[in-house]
């Protein structure tokens, strides 16, 4: 089922084999129509993750370059909506000599084509590839037809794994098996079957459920994985090895370690476990109802870049839910901002909350609480120095106010014709670029470098005609992609910890390799709550 942990399974498996010596990458393939992910509600969907190259694609994109320490191509993602329209494309072309163009062969042997493309575009010994949904829905039927046809073509070099929920109701008391039975059936009807179960609990499996498991589910006792829930994601791969997943997946293939070396991996598993004193960070945003639940895949990247420099730290991270919204109806409740470490603005769209951000923006400038603004939170940290501090009252971003008189953040002039035009999917400025930093900034000392390369998804900039006007008023434009003039980074040189940027650090931040600007914030957080 949905959110059950799929993506950190694969991801997990991926690094099993990379430190057993092999090339690994991942694959996501959403059942959707959509032909990326970019269109998607957050809020429904989880962030939206970009690769280096400028995909939108699913968050769990995002685990596996966090697992496996590489940058995934945006040649590893598939919708069911990119693969029809392939195949559709080529229908129109007459790249099939007439034929009546069918789900099967031609859509399945569209998914197989991409499949290989991807294991030969990432160089990878062993690809794994991810199917999102639940077995038994209609939507992920192709793909899994396709799965059954590269078996037949490729006997012995694929393997299936089923990621399946044990449930243990509470009323009953007792670890509930006949979940994965169905699942198993729906698998086989579609003439798949498991070679490998990763049963996801509360607790572990039992011997008695495993022997259940085996005997309804033609799955050797040693196939099936226990998968409890447990405190850090990042210890999955080392509860997987407790039941030796590695060895089962390369006995399989036939294939032998070239080494086993999971030292660093294990090394971070005991930085999380001994990291006990918190560091307190809140994320003003708005992407977290979803009815009587909160959310947090929203902005899943960047709680993930805040664990990873807190535990860099040594620190435990201790990150609060603040509804932007919240401030709108009550402008006092923005004091509680006072008792934090830090405070991030993440990216977002639209003008909902935006008035709870400006606020909240304001006071921690105002009170010297460390800020980080992620894309929208440096647009909006922007605006709001240009009201509150640069004079330009009623300053604004023309994506709110196409009127304004001081459009400090403006459209992109590529833009202008896509939103005109309605044409929004892909097309916005996606994926990594250059940018220069300044000599004598905040965020030169923490990159060390004075070149780098960070990813974007945005249509809107600051705009030049005023940054002259913010500079005279104190702002330090800290980092400019020299290609096209645009202001990446903006900072405050007289307070603890401001830093606005264009692009999302969040992306490339691994447990491994801390993001830096993370790392700051947390720093600057440490020394605030001394």
């Amino acid at each position: 089922m949905s959110g059950i942990g799929k993506g950190v399974t694969v991801a997990s498996t991926g690094r099993i084999l990379k430190d057993y010596g092999f090339r690994v990458s991942a694959v996501k393939i959403d059942p959707y129509l959509n032909v990326d992910a970019g269109t998607m509600n957050p809020t429904e969907h989880g962030e939206v993750f970009v690769t280096h190259d400028g995909m939108e694609c699913d968050q769990d994109i995002g685990n596996y370059e966090r697992f496996l320490d590489v940058s995934i191509p945006r040649v590893n993602y598939m919708t069911a909506g990119s693969v029809y329209r392939s195949v559709i494309e080529k229908e129109r072309a007459l790249a099939y000599g007439g034929k009546c163009v069918e789900v099967i062969p031609h859509v399945t042997d569209e998914i197989r084509e991409r499949l290989i493309a991807a294991a030969q575009r990432n160089h990878a010994d062993v690809l794994l590839v991810e199917i999102g949904g639940t077995v038994g829905e209609s939507q992920n039927a192709v793909f899994l037809h396709a799965v059954r046809l590269m078996r037949q073509q490729f006997p012995g070099r694929v393997l299936c794994m089923l990621v399946s929920y044990f449930p243990i109701p509470a009323m009953v008391g007792e670890m509930k098996t006949k979940p994965t039975q169905n699942a198993v059936r729906d698998m086989q009807s579609a003439g798949v079957q498991p070679d490998i179960i990763i049963a996801r609990s509360s607790v572990p499996l039992d011997d008695v459920r495993k022997r259940k498991v085996s005997v309804f589910c033609n799955v050797g006792p040693r196939d099936i994985i226990s998968a409890p829930d447990i405190q850090s994601i990042y210890e999955v791969p080392v509860n997987f090895e407790k039941d030796k997943l590695g060895a089962r997946i390369l006995d399989k293939f036939h294939m032998r370690p070239r080494k086993a070396d999971n030292a660093k991996w294990r090394a971070l598993v005991r930085r999380i476990r001994n990291a006990t004193e918190p560091v307190r960070i809140g994320i003003v945003g708005k992407y977290f109802g979803t009815g009587d639940f909160t959310l947090s895949d929203s902005y899943l990247s960047v709680i993930e870049a805040i664990k990873h420099a807190a535990w860099a730290s040594g620190r435990k991270p201790d990150i609060t839910w603040l509804n932007s919204e919240s401030y709108e109806a009550n402008p006092r409740a923005v004091g509680e901002l006072e008792g934090y470490g830090g405070i991030i603005v993440p990216g977002g769209f639209g003008g909902r909350g935006v008035i709870g951000k400006l606020r909240a923006i304001r006071y921690v400038r105002e009170h010297h609480v460390p800020y980080l603004g992620l894309c929208y939170g440096m647009q909006l940290a922007t605006v709001e120095f240009a009201r509150n501090v640069a004079g330009m009252r009623g300053a604004h971003t023309t994506e709110l106010d196409p009127h304004t008189k001081y459009p400090v953040i403006s459209t992109m002039a590529e833009q202008v014709v896509h939103i005109q035009e309605k044409n929004m999917g892909g097309t916005m400025r996606l994926g990594a670029y250059e940018c220069h930093l300044a000599e004598r900034s905040r965020s030169r000392a923490l990159y060390d470098v004075g070149v780098i390369h960070e990813r974007h998804r945005h249509r809107y900039e600051l705009n030049n005609a005023y940054r002259q006007r913010l500079e005279d008023k104190g702002m330090l434009i800290a980092g400019v992609n020299p290609q096209r003039n645009l202001v990446e980074i903006i900072e405050l040189p007289d307070h603890p910890f401001f830093i606005g940027t264009q692009f999302h650090p969040e992306l490339q931040s691994r447990p491994l390799v801390p993001h830096p600007l993370f790392c700051g914030l947390i720093r600057a957080a440490i020394d605030r709550t001394r």
